[in-house]
């Protein structure tokens, strides 16, 4: 939509930006920005209704281009995050006015409402980073190379411009999980994956190891190896860490664990008809969780340490194969009977939860995956499910959602549950011979390899479980969004960490 998008104030702006409620009346405050009336005037006109997100355009004698008069709708049901919609709308309109430099005044209704300008700022120029959002980098010469122009945001108030900056950096964060989503599986392979961490890492001060080959063998990490093993293409588990400058003594580190299966076939349990189309996206956990992390770095910087775990691998087939009625056993010394190879992504998020158990003395665990697709039937499209058996990481979570708008439904834990994985061979299988409670079987199996303490009576490990299969992507432009990757729960993670 834009070439880029930047907070600045060089030149001057050819764009204004007001806003008015449903009422078509202009606040005081923005009537002080009309000198010549035109914008009362495109105000009375029949098609400016004030519905949010609606706009108008006046085009005063002097002074700017043109001025966009977005509606609020009804002035009591106007918050901060009614600005997401605001923000969307305007985005689409100066994209297709190929608008260059934009002057944001919204201080009259946010005055009127009580909105932090620091926040109106920072959703405000987040949604637009967001709807800026290309990936151009596979179009070949068939292809006419498309004009966009380069946006500057501008606004006088010091605490809104301040959080549009803060807001572009969550939007970088989340485009850059939209573009690794979105690169094919011939290119984004586990070793690419790899690779991408280690680049970002040395731009944002992180730290990277990547542990494969013989050492997954050494570490026991038999997920990733069983899993990965059909595969030229081989295993690795990528280890990401931030570490403040200061930090209190003896803190622990939050970590983000991040299911990255770069392509999944279904293995022997070939996924059927077209059902294969869109497995790229099968590391969209790992992909939310890589963004997560250069938000971390770059713009909360929180101050404990954060370890991002991303199990990556790819599900082919072969006659190297993992198979139905294989056993494999965990690190943590819990066998796992194979019931389906399509079941891929609990075995390799099993491997990272034990490692983080093990091997990082973790304050809390918040693992991410697109795992089943019973979330989808469960929840549709506006929620992703999440499990979680920790009170005050549950409230954390569920503000952060709130916060971020990657919102979120908790969806239950009962040993029922845990009895329905029972496996006659093994402890467990890794998927369950019936198909009631589908999301809730994930959750289930991955149970056995975090809270497996609390099931000798001792208090749930603080971990929570997020299935975001039904909310990664879409399927036709809505919002600030085109069709595609979303980069869903990055901005939760974000803010998760900014909140802690």
């Amino acid at each position: 939509m834009f070439d880029s998008v930047r907070v600045g104030s060089r030149g001057s702006a050819d764009t204004l930006v007001l806003g008015v409620f449903a009422s078509k009346r202009l606040d005081r405050m923005s009537l002080s920005r009309d000198t010549d009336g035109s914008a009362r005037a495109a105000c009375a006109r029949p098609e400016a209704t004030g519905e949010i997100g609606t706009i108008v355009e006046a085009y005063p004698r002097s002074g700017f281009t043109r001025v966009l008069i977005v509606g609020l709708g009804e002035q009591q049901d106007f918050n901060a995050e009614s600005i997401r919609t605001v923000a969307a709308a305007v985005a689409r309109r100066l994209a297709s006015v190929k608008a260059t430099s934009v002057e944001i005044d919204l201080a009259g209704p946010l005055k009127s409402r009580r909105i932090d300008p620091a926040r109106a700022g920072s959703l405000f120029a987040e949604t637009v980073g967001i709807a800026a959002w290309t990936c151009d980098q596979f179009r070949g010469s068939a292809t006419k190379p498309s004009t966009r122009s380069k946006l500057q945001l501008r606004c006088a108030d010091s605490a809104f411009e301040k959080g549009m900056k803060r807001g572009l950096g969550i939007a970088e964060a989340v485009n850059i999980a939209r573009t690794l989503s979105q690169t094919p599986p011939n290119v984004a392979t586990p070793a690419w994956m790899a690779s991408q961490a280690r680049a970002m890492a040395r731009k944002s001060g992180l730290k990277v190891s990547v542990i494969q080959g013989k050492k997954l063998e050494e570490e026991r990490l038999q997920g990733l190896i069983n899993v990965g093993k059909a595969s030229e293409n081989a295993p690795c588990l990528i280890r990401i860490e931030y570490r403040p400058a200061r930090m209190p003594r003896g803190v622990k580190p939050a970590v983000l664990i991040g299911k990255t299966m770069t392509y999944d076939s279904g293995g022997l349990s070939l996924k059927i008809n077209n059902s294969m189309k869109g497995m790229k996206r099968d590391k969209d956990g790992g992909c939310a969780v890589f963004g997560a992390m250069h938000a971390i770095a770059n713009v909360i910087k929180p101050k404990r340490p954060v370890v991002a775990l991303l199990a990556a691998a790819e599900n082919s087939i072969s006659d190297e194969a993992y198979r139905p009625d294989d056993v494999i056993t965990f690190r943590n010394g819990v066998s796992v009977e194979v019931t389906n190879t399509d079941a891929e992504g609990r075995l390799v998020l099993a491997d990272a939860l034990c490692w983080a158990m093990d091997k990082e003395n973790p304050d809390f665990i918040v693992d991410m995956a697109t795992l089943t697709g019973g979330v989808v039937v469960a929840l549709g499209k506006p929620f992703a499910g999440y499990w979680c058996e920790h009170a005050d990481l549950r409230k954390s979570i569920e503000q952060a959602a709130e916060r971020s708008g990657d919102r979120v439904w908790r969806l239950p834990h009962d040993e029922q549950y845990q009895q329905m994985m029972k496996s006659s061979i093994a402890d467990i299988v890794n998927s369950a011979p019936v198909r009631e409670a589908h999301p809730i079987q994930g959750a289930a199996f991955l149970r056995y390899f975090v809270d497996y303490p609390a099931q000798n009576g001792s208090q749930a490990f603080p971990w929570c479980h997020i299935d975001i299969a039904g909310v990664h992507a879409i399927d036709s432009d809505k919002g600030p969004y085109i069709a595609g990757p979303t980069g869903f729960g990055v901005r939760l993670l974000a803010e998760l960490l900014e909140a802690d």
